[in-house]
């Protein structure tokens, strides 16, 4: 789905999917920072920021945070929630062809890879996890609810993730009646 079709809805509504307000949404959130892996995580890098209210509790538990999005008026309203936090960088940039490389401890995908093709889905899942450094972790979190007009479900997502981790270890899965979450971590190279 395109960057106009999320403008589109900011512009209808500054909070199209209540992040900021949902109970629902404060309890995944709350399952989101308890998988994260242990101790303090060097750098993360999150993918589909939307309005910044998941990356607020990222930035509590890291030491650089990189949040992007591609929809302008949510890039600016992330902005303006994680003012003043100097370890956070937040741009306006399309996954999989604009992500930064990094490498980066972490690299968390919310409620974002269903909205392309599956095509789409394979391209952002493997920049995801070349993104990831040595001893890194991906973290995916989607909503399994019906599909409305998105192209996947988020059990296509958990499904293709499950089956494509080369390098990566399942270390962590949850499933709850609205929502998946599953973390990889990244095996050790051989010595």
């Amino acid at each position: 789905m395109s960057a106009e079709y999320f403008e589109e809805l900011y512009r209808a509504d500054p909070d199209p999917w209540d992040l900021a307000g949902s109970a629902y949404e404060r309890a995944k959130y709350a399952a989101t920072i308890a998988a994260l892996p242990p101790g303090p995580i060097g750098s993360i890098l999150e993918v589909g920021c939307s309005i910044g209210v998941l990356s607020a509790l990222l930035a509590e538990r890291c030491g650089t945070l990189w949040a992007i999005d591609s929809a302008p008026r949510a890039v600016a309203q992330a902005r303006r929630r994680l003012e003043g936090l100097d370890h956070v960088r937040v741009d306006r940039r399309r996954a999989p062809d604009q992500m930064p490389a990094g490498p980066f401890d972490l690299v968390v995908c919310s409620e974002v890879l269903y909205y392309g093709d599956r095509a789409l889905l394979a391209e952002t899942w493997c920049a995801a996890r070349d993104a990831v450094a040595a001893g890194g972790s991906v973290l995916a979190v989607h909503w399994r609810g019906p599909v409305r007009h998105y192209p996947l479900s988020g059990e296509d997502v958990h499904a293709h993730l499950a089956s494509h981790h080369e390098g990566f270890g399942h270390a962590l899965s949850r499933r709850r009646p609205r929502y998946l979450l599953d973390r990889f971590d990244r095996v050790a190279a051989a010595a």
